[in-house]
């Protein structure tokens, strides 16, 4: 049955294409998610624990760069003092099934969004689908850029340092695999999510709920705003903290120049109909 025109759509209409959006989305979702389930011994030691293993590149930068300023560090140690352990019958298996729903969203995410675009997409004037051609591809590549800051810089960062804290020397980090595979997922998706602030900026602006004034005026609260994430979601030192502040600060001025651009093509678009 050939689709119907968006004007021409009901409110259940509209229901009825997204409930059928949401599903090709699951099922996309769930066919990546067991090919990841079926490779799971793969993705576990070669991707989620990698970072366990002072080879890891991350470790091998840092502690290249403290010996060039010549400070100690815990970067160039043998080993991270951290023992993964497994404390419930089916933790293992609940890790592996969460592992790869994760890695399936993360990697059926341009599909994600192509599908949340057709359906978004009707609504939309031909000169504004026209310009938009690339927001698939922009919005994959923000969001792959994010989840591979996450996992190269958060999450070793992170590792690192809770690993090598010690209140007593009576105390060993015998770490549950779930709260360390919870560090992993928070650290590589949360930074996917927030590298898609330019995206979610230009909708915004889109609509009228943001301009580029409003972004320069509170552009001092956004700077504490992403202090204070920083230094929640990475270890409670300035050097970690500086480190994931630089990247987000600058998506915040891409997004204000982002928030530009639609609002002087918005203002040519009224001229031209004047």
């Amino acid at each position: 049955m050939a689709k119907k025109n968006i004007n021409e759509m009901s409110f259940l209409d509209h229901l009825e294409d997204l409930r059928w959006h949401l599903i090709r989305i699951c099922l996309s979702i769930v066919i990546v998610a067991t090919l990841a389930f079926i490779f799971s011994r793969f993705i576990f030691d070669a991707i989620i624990f990698a970072p366990l293993s002072m080879d890891f590149p991350t470790y091998d930068m840092l502690c290249k760069t403290a010996n060039f300023i010549n400070i100690d560090t815990t970067f160039c140690n043998d080993e991270i003092p951290l023992i993964l352990q497994n404390r419930t019958m089916a933790g293992q298996f609940s890790a592996d099934i969460w592992t790869a729903i994760l890695g399936g969203f993360i990697i059926s995410f341009p599909y994600v969004i192509y599908q949340l675009w057709l359906f978004v997409s009707p609504g939309l004037h031909d000169n504004e689908r026209r310009h938009s051609r690339g927001f698939i591809i922009i919005s994959s590549l923000l969001f792959f850029l994010g989840v591979l800051f996450g996992y190269y810089i958060i999450t070793p960062l992170s590792i690192n340092f809770l690993a090598n804290y010690s209140i007593s020397e009576l105390v060993d980090n015998q770490i549950d695999i779930s709260s360390y595979i919870a560090l992993v997922r928070a650290s590589s998706l949360a930074s996917g999510l927030i590298f898609e602030l330019p995206i979610i900026i230009y909708f915004l602006t889109k609509i009228g709920l943001v301009t580029p004034e409003f972004l320069k005026k509170y552009r001092k609260y956004a700077l504490v705003i992403v202090l204070i994430f920083s230094a929640i979601i990475t270890p409670p030192d300035i050097a970690s903290q500086v480190i994931v502040a630089i990247p987000v600060l600058i998506l915040y001025q891409v997004s204000i120049y982002i928030s530009k651009i639609v609002v002087r093509n918005q203002k040519r678009k009224e001229a031209k109909n004047v």
